[in-house]
């Protein structure tokens, strides 16, 4: 059985790092992981897209269309973007906060993500919305979403990884002085998403 994954956001969200603690994870495990990414023309402020198929055989790094399991969206509109990657009956982990695109900065945008979420959720046969903003300001640190995130996805029970082995990837890929914090905001994302009302279309 092969579990696909998509992480989607924008440069400097740590997309890479947490495509890279999924695999460690699950090569912990036994499993073969594959990973790749396609990074927009920015670094910082382009869009990131990870990855990652985890399981006994796979052939190619590449999630066909409409073959992802999960979809976790660092900012909504970028998960919107990556819907058409997602399976019939797949989840979608998502955090609420808007990040307005580079290019919005240069007019007057008004994007605020909430319409991205109403369609989401129109759209989504399972969808998990987590505060990001609300689980950084918690752990003092901007830097821990995409872990957060993480631990949503896996309390929803898609990865097929238990906590305590993405604990142990954190401690193996991220520099020591952080590890604390990481493995906290893993809870707090896990905690979020057991207490998300199961949103079913």
């Amino acid at each position: 059985m092969t579990v696909n994954c998509i992480l989607s956001g924008v440069g400097g969200q740590g997309t890479v790092l947490a495509s890279k603690l999924i695999a460690q994870a699950a090569m912990d495990k036994g499993l073969n992981a594959r990973t790749a990414e396609t990074i927009g023309m920015a670094q910082r402020g382009g869009c990131v897209v990870s990855h990652v198929r985890i399981g006994n055989k796979i052939h190619s790094p590449m999630i066909p269309k409409h073959s992802a399991d999960v979809i976790i969206g660092f900012e909504p509109a970028e998960a919107v973007r990556c819907l058409p990657y997602l399976k019939k009956g797949g989840v979608v982990v998502v955090s609420r906060k808007a990040i307005p695109p580079v290019t919005s900065s240069l007019g007057n945008s008004s994007y605020n993500g909430s319409e991205m979420i109403a369609y989401l959720q129109k759209e989504v046969a399972r969808l998990i919305v987590v505060d990001g903003e609300k689980i950084s300001k918690d752990c003092s640190s901007a830097k821990v979403l995409n872990v957060a995130l993480l631990g949503a996805a896996c309390a929803s029970g898609i990865l097929g990884l238990s906590m305590d082995e993405l604990k142990n990837a954190i401690s193996k890929r991220v520099k020591p002085q952080f590890i604390e914090i990481n493995s906290k905001a893993l809870e707090k994302g896990a905690l979020a998403a057991k207490m998300t009302v199961p949103h079913h279309t």
